[in-house]
């Protein structure tokens, strides 16, 4: 029996608010970096690979976890992720050293390595296709509200509280979701060829949107690793304002996933086009205007909605083109907004010490518009000739390359 409307949207509910826990938990010791660093007698840099560590959990294990996982029940899969989530995020709130900190983070890491693989695909399973990108869009305003919501409350109530208490928040709510989970996911979800495989299957096409996003999302953590510095330094901005001013790059984000939603289903490719193309030109815009106010206000704003409306349009595009199972594709793309991660706060990194922190605006913008590129070339690279031996998989994908030979 299929599932009912209201218990399809109270599930993606649950979902959206595991969503929010996890970027909320993964990001938050950045801002509570001080807080922990004196309470468990260890340096800022030390506490800052709570994060590192973190996000190289999940380009390693995104692919495995979801192979591994993969012809098991996803009520079952999906319930244990979350039920991972609460407890060891409720092991970090509780955490005597630094080493059980860091092992329990490790723990959680690993949790969502396999839910952002498996996530998307049932969130989407429980719809019909035809609004996919919709649903995805929904999906991610848990995404969109953390660093709006999430973080700030969550860093604030450390400073007040202590470290430990945002920490056993999450946790409780991690403990909310997965029960939530577990009791409206159906017990057999319809993984038909339209949810469990891509709409549109081609391996070509969903190979650019993994080089697109490794690219673009290096480019935009190029510039957001080192916003702050940039908004000092370069914008002369008191740092009593640079709250505000990063509420406004959240607010913006969140304006980005509401407005993505509307356009997704009608043009899935050119959302990501052009999500790349804009938050391209806000981050050349920076480099230009970034010690003008008014200017800095306003291009911040445009950049966190240009990420997150590409996120939200890379995610459908993913479930739409995946070659294979969606889960193993949604893993591929987590695996490549990672590698982003990483690279571009090393590359900006690099740049602050070597030529200085407006060039991350710059290099941010040269490699966002790089992804543009790289996706206006999907076309050509779709029509070129499949060769046999590119179609030596499961029977669905050879079909899919007999048919584009």
């Amino acid at each position: 029996m299929p599932i009912t409307s209201r218990r399809a949207n109270a599930a993606l509910l649950m979902l959206a608010v595991s969503t929010f826990s996890y970027v909320t938990i993964e990001v938050l010791p950045i801002g509570l970096l001080t807080v922990i660093a004196g309470d468990l007698d260890r340096s800022r840099s030390e506490v800052g690979l709570l994060v590192t560590g973190y996000a190289a959990v999940v380009v390693v294990a995104s692919i495995p976890l979801a192979r591994l996982t993969l012809r098991l029940p996803r009520r079952l899969v999906l319930g244990s992720t979350l039920g991972v989530l609460a407890v060891s995020t409720a092991l970090s709130a509780a955490a005597p050293t630094y080493q059980i900190l860091f092992a329990s983070r490790l723990l959680t890491a690993l949790s969502q390595a396999l839910f952002w693989a498996i996530a998307p695909p049932i969130a989407t399973s429980l719809f019909p296709p035809q609004v996919r990108g919709r649903v995805v869009a929904r999906l991610a305003i848990g995404t969109a509200l953390a660093p709006v919501l999430g973080i700030p409350l969550g860093t604030w109530l450390g400073e007040q509280a202590g470290w430990r208490v945002p920490l056993a928040v999450m946790a409780v709510l991690g403990a909310i979701a997965c029960a939530g989970i577990l009791l409206l996911l159906p017990a057999v979800e319809g993984r038909n060829r339209a949810t469990g495989r891509g709409s549109s299957p081609d391996f070509r096409r969903y190979g650019v949107i993994l080089a697109s996003s490794a690219i673009g999302v290096t480019g935009f953590l190029t510039f957001n690793t080192y916003v702050t510095p940039f908004l000092l330094d370069i914008t002369g901005l008191p740092r009593d304002a640079l709250g505000p001013m990063l509420f406004a790059s959240g607010l913006g984000g969140l304006a980005g996933t509401l407005i993505v939603g509307r356009i997704l289903d009608r043009f899935p490719w050119g959302s990501v086009v052009v999500s790349y193309a804009l938050l391209s030109s806000a981050l050349a815009g920076l480099y230009v205007f970034g010690s003008h106010l008014v200017a800095t206000v306003a291009l911040i704003a445009v950049t966190g909605l240009a990420f997150m409306g590409m996120a939200v349009a890379v995610q459908n595009r993913t479930l739409q083109v995946a070659p294979g199972s969606t889960d193993l594709a949604s893993a591929g793309t987590s695996s490549a907004f990672n590698v982003g991660i990483a690279a571009g706060a090393f590359i900006g990194g690099g740049l602050v010490d070597g030529v200085g922190v407006r060039s991350v605006a710059l290099v941010g913008a040269l490699l966002a518009a790089a992804a543009v590129l790289t996706l206006l070339a999907e076309p050509v690279l779709a029509r070129r000739p499949v060769r046999v031996a590119e179609c030596e998989h499961d029977r669905p994908e050879r079909q899919v390359c007999e048919e584009a030979a």
